[in-house]
């Protein structure tokens, strides 16, 4: 089973991604991980895209079932799920999750620091862009669009859900999935 969660950032999809890792015994490779560089500060340097490619694959070989969380629309890299989650939550509700992320990540630096307050801010309204299509990147719309010309079962959660009805919900679709 190959799955991938996907969603706006701050949506859950780490979070239910792990989740059903534990719960499934299958590895769970987060995109975040490939997509940027390790830098200080963190997510500011992309790994060039046949890098971040080669690196997933060769770390994702010999695994026959895993969980993908991120949106990978744009990868490239022909992957065939057996099943797509896309989570989504209200804006505001989504927005006050990355804010006490980001604070219970870095602390005050945040705000304090001129330049990772800068980063924050950015943070910030990129994520905003996401419901409102002012980003060129993530965006509602371009996953609209990809979930339509899916050609594999497709699961959408929506709502301020716990991750326990979620996994129960991935775990329902994936044994009506079996049973067909």
């Amino acid at each position: 089973m190959h799955i991938n969660i996907f969603g706006a950032s701050g949506s859950g999809v780490t979070t239910l991604g792990q989740a059903l890792s534990e719960k499934l015994a299958y590895p769970y490779f987060d995109s975040d991980h490939y997509f940027w560089l390790p830098s200080d500060p963190p997510f500011t340097e992309r790994r060039p895209p046949e890098e971040r490619n080669t690196l997933i694959n060769k770390e994702m070989a010999g695994n026959e079932s895993w969980i993908l969380g991120g949106s990978v629309i744009n990868w490239n890299n022909n992957w065939q799920f057996d099943l797509s989650v896309f989570l989504y939550i209200p804006q505001e509700l989504r927005l006050q999750r990355l804010k006490d992320r980001e604070y219970e990540r870095y602390g005050d630096i945040i705000y304090t620091d001129k330049e990772r307050n800068r980063l924050y801010n950015e943070f910030i309204d990129w994520a905003r862009g996401y419901d409102e299509l002012i980003t060129n990147s993530r965006s509602l719309h371009s996953h609209k669009n990809w979930m339509n010309n899916l050609n594999t079962p497709l699961l959408v959660i929506e709502g301020d859900t716990t991750v326990e009805e979620r996994v129960e919900a991935v775990l329902g679709k994936i044994n009506g999935l079996k049973l067909q």
